[in-house]
């Protein structure tokens, strides 16, 4: 491990890929199990730790034909500060930069969000209670569409991420005085 995250961090062109669970580990924070009728009564979803390759999301996979929606809520609701990335069938992200998210395959990736929610009971709430939540940021990704973790924002595709980036640090280069934002 200490020598693939060595090449990982250190190594420009060095990939590491996962599938099903092998891409569930790859984040600090990782679903390790749960039902999927129970989702969303507390305690339903297993949590663990992964291999910590990726920190600010949680990963879950088979998400759209195994309907693992509920497991992903309350993934983020428990830990909202994370990004929740469901990926379905035949499908899968590239992440570049450490940040910059660009979907592949021919099925959809949800990216469910938590860090703007008005109420999440999920701290407070006793196991086997319900949890309720507020104002969860849900994307739905295709093919070529981009999701910028560190902005949390959603490109169409990856043209459009690269001139949003350009236009603020043109931007940001207009005033002296003002750093230019971290991208």
């Amino acid at each position: 491990m200490e020598t693939l995250r060595e090449r990982y961090y250190n190594q420009p062109n060095f990939v590491i890929a996962g599938t099903s669970a092998g891409a569930m580990a790859m984040s600090k924070t990782m679903i390790k199990g749960g039902s999927v009728p129970d989702a969303l009564m507390k305690g339903a979803v297993k949590m663990g730790t992964g291999l910590g390759l990726i920190n600010n999301v949680v990963i879950d996979s088979h998400f759209v034909k195994r309907g693992r929606f509920g497991r992903l809520i309350e993934a983020v609701a428990l830990h909202p500060k994370l990004i929740g990335i469901g990926l379905g069938e035949d499908t899968g992200v590239l992440i570049t930069e450490g940040s910059q998210i660009e979907t592949i395959g021919s099925n959809l990736v949800i990216i469910m969000d938590g860090h703007k929610l008005e109420h999440n009971n999920a701290a407070a709430a006793k196991k086997g209670e319900a949890i309720s939540i507020e104002s969860m940021l849900l994307h739905v990704l295709v093919k070529g569409n981009v999701y910028d973790i560190s902005q949390r924002e959603f490109y169409p595709n990856l043209k459009l991420r690269q001139q949003a980036a350009e236009s603020v640090l043109l931007t940001a280069g207009q005033d002296a005085n003002e750093p230019a934002p971290a991208l």
